[in-house]
This record gives C-alpha cells, structure tokens and sequence, in this order.
C-alpha cells in the first residue's frame, strides 16, 4: 500500500513511534466495561466489519444503546476493509468505526485515517493486558480498542486422524512424516494446503521460526521478509510442495472446500478463529475437528505468533467520536459482547473475555474436544512479543501473493518469491519517503 498523502519525513517520524506492536500471553482477570454518556440526542453511527458474530454484537448495542444506533456493513475481510477505508477517508465518506487488522492499522494512522480515542478510553485501558493495549495505542494515543486475537493453532480433523491411526505432529518435521502418512494411507487425501494467497499465515509461521520482517531504529527501516528464517520456512514447504506432500492451491475456494468436506484436506496450521470459519463451510462435520498446538521449528519451543486480530477504529471522518468511542468499547467489554465472541469461536481481546472462555463450551466445530479453551489458553500465553509490522503492509501482501502464486504455478522456488517481495517492499518504501537500510 502506497501512503499517500504524507511527506517522508513526516511519515517516517510517526511511525519511529509507533510500529512495535507486540503479541503476549494474556492471563484472565475483570476489566471494566463503564462507558462515557452518548452526546446529547440519537445518534446513528455507520460500523463496517466482517468478523464472526458482529451482527449479533451490534444488534446487542443497539438494544441496550437506544441513543446511539448502528448500521453494520460488511465490506469484506480484512485487506478489502482497509483499503475501501482509505479510499473513503479520502473521500471524506468513511464509516465511523471500522474493524482493523492489527497490521493494517500504522498505516491508517499514518495515512490520517484514524482518530485518536484517548480521551475517551481511560475507563477500558485495564480491561486489556499492557501487551495486548499496546496492538492499539502508539506514543500515548489510542487508535481503537483491540477486539480479538488470534494465537496460532493446528486445526485439524480428529475424526479422519483416528480413521487414519495418526497423531498431531509435535515439530514441523514430524509434521512432514505425518503429511506423508497420510499421502500413503490416502491417495487423495493431503494433510494440509499451502496457500499462495495467505500472507498473514505465512508470515506467522516465519515469525514463528525467528523472523522479523520490518524493525526501524533512529528513523531507519530495516526489512527482513528474505531473512534466513524465512528462506528456511520457505525451503521447508517447498519440499512438502515438490513430494506432493501438501495440495498447493488457494484456500476456501468452491473446489477446496469440496474437499474439505469429502475429509480429503485434514488439517489447517492457521489461527483461533478457523473452527468459525471452517464451521461455516463444513458444518456437518460440526465435533470432527479438534485444535492441537502450532507444531514447532524447534522441539521444545512453543512460542507462536499471532495470525489476524482485529480492533475496533473511530475514522477521523466521524461526527461522533465519543458514541463511536462509546460503541468499540462496549463491543470489546462488555459481558454480553464477549458472551457472543466466544460462542462464535473468537478469542477475546479483553482480559474478562479470556477469562470467561474457561467456562464456556467449545465453537461448533470442535464441540467434542474438552480441552479447547485450555490449549487456546496456552497458546495466547505463548505468543510472540514484539512483533512489529511496517507501514506498506498492503504493499508486500499483493507482491507476496503475486509472486507465490507464479512460484507455485510455474514450478519455482518459493525462496525466490521472497526475494522479490523483499525488493518490491524495499523500492516502495524507498520512494514513500522512507529511509530503508541496505540496497
């Protein structure tokens, strides 16, 4: 994403401050859900979101909000929701909340897309953990109000692993004995996908292994999506991809999910909200599936990194910022908002949130496995901190998935679809303004 709009050095100054976004295990505990009066009078507020339950949220607030009323509009996932939102902001038609990914967000500050909340927030700051507060809040302004997290799991299919007599696999090279288990019990079955168009997921993983893609230090980026961790996380699914290990296509497609639902595609290495999303396409399988910990690079290691989570964000084109204010923080609170995360599948931001998933039933999907909560406990207590995310996000997404894409097509090396993301990330923060390290 190019960010236009902003000086150089103006950009880079905002961003010297505001770019460690880190990712932590969090403990449960009470937070506060009070909330400031609405301005004075109705107030209709526009909400774009895609996230699973945000309808029944909203209708919720609207129900116990009679003075501020909300319109929810899905304007698609994740990337499609930032880049309309940039495109609106311009216009000076943008919603006045929005759900934002987490590495999506220093480039809508940056680019003047977001408001500062602070002022309206000091009622809801210890609802989070510090670690988890900080996904949001740069140099003392707040941004949004973290909604949900997504710690890094296996989701996979119990039923069809029983079926076969395999087991999660614990490392990564058990992980690639057990994809050739299944190759060889099943001809037409594969363990899991390797997905071109998944960046997040691929960064995770990368993340997982000792990467770090973006650092900046006195005003001077760093890019590292080429670094060796990378190279070797690539290196290790292109041997998966060349023995026919994995199925090498895009993922939730018509096609894929036919398989999915045949139980020829057996497992997802991706996040705590893929039993919702798998849930929706296969729900016949609802108790089949089950979660097991992120294998790991080394044995031994548990630490994994956070793939998608999202917060609440006023634009700066809103009216209303305080009822805007007032509605993400009930939305990320409130008992009867998480109440609705967790039964979605979702893992809660706020402290209460994770801490009222101990006692709550398992997502549909994996309504059999008794010990969900606890291993998604596990794994949001063992995420990586310090993960920081660069200003051209958007940017490297399209060239990762560009190049991948041609990777796997044409019969390349993955480590050479990295190389070229590097470059294309490289040039264009150069020509942004941005003082980048190396050639």
């Amino acid at each position: 994403m190019r960010i236009k709009g902003v000086s150089g050095p103006i950009a880079a100054l905002g961003l010297a401050v505001l770019l460690a976004a880190c990712s932590s295990g969090t403990n449960g505990g009470a937070g506060s859900t009070a909330t400031q009066a609405a301005e004075t009078g109705p107030v209709t507020l526009q909400h774009w979101c895609w996230s699973a339950g945000q309808k029944l949220k909203v209708e919720a607030f609207n129900k116990a909000h009679p003075n501020i009323q909300v319109r929810l509009t899905d304007a698609g996932g994740g990337t499609d929701t930032a880049a309309k939102l940039l495109t609106a902001g311009r216009a000076g038609n943008a919603p006045d909340t929005a759900c934002l990914e987490y590495q999506t967000l220093p480039a809508m500050i940056v680019a003047g897309a977001l408001a500062d909340i602070s002022a309206h927030t000091a009622d809801v700051k210890d609802a989070f953990s510090p670690e988890v507060w900080t996904l949001t809040s740069f140099d003392g302004a707040v941004y949004g109000i973290p909604q949900d997290v997504g710690p890094m799991v296996m989701v996979y299919n119990r039923k069809r692993f029983d079926e076969l007599k395999i087991e999660p696999p614990a490392t990564w090279e058990d992980f690639a004995k057990v994809a050739a288990d299944v190759r060889e019990k099943d001809p037409e079955a594969y363990l899991a996908t390797f997905a071109p168009a998944e960046f997040g997921n691929f960064a995770g993983l990368a993340q997982q292994a000792g990467a770090s893609w973006w650092k900046i230090q006195d005003m001077t980026w760093t890019v590292g999506i080429a670094d060796v961790p990378s190279l070797e996380v690539a290196g290790f699914w292109q041997g998966l991809i060349d023995k026919d290990l994995v199925k090498a296509e895009p993922l939730l497609t018509p096609e894929w999910n036919n398989q999915l639902n045949k139980g020829k595609i057996l497992s997802w290495p991706s996040a705590l909200w893929a039993p919702g999303v798998l849930y929706g396409i296969a729900e016949k399988q609802a108790g089949d599936w089950a979660i097991a910990p992120l294998p790991q690079w080394t044995k031994g290691d548990s630490r994994v990194a956070f793939q998608g989570g999202s917060a609440i964000a006023v634009t700066k084109n809103s009216q209303h910022a305080q009822a805007a204010a007032t509605f993400a923080k009930w939305m990320n609170t409130d008992k009867a908002a998480y109440d609705i995360q967790i039964a979605e599948g979702e893992y809660p931001a706020s402290l209460a949130g994770q801490q009222a998933t101990s006692s709550s039933p398992p997502p549909k999907l994996v309504a059999n496995q008794k010990d969900y909560w606890e291993i998604a406990a596990k794994a949001a207590q063992s995420t990586i901190p310090h993960i920081s995310w660069g200003p051209n996000v958007s940017t490297a997404q399209s060239a990762f998935q560009d190049a991948a894409a041609a990777a796997v097509r044409d019969k390349t090396p993955l480590a050479e679809a990295l190389k070229k993301t590097q470059q294309t990330v490289v040039d264009d923060m150069k020509a942004t303004g941005f003082k980048v390290a190396g050639p």
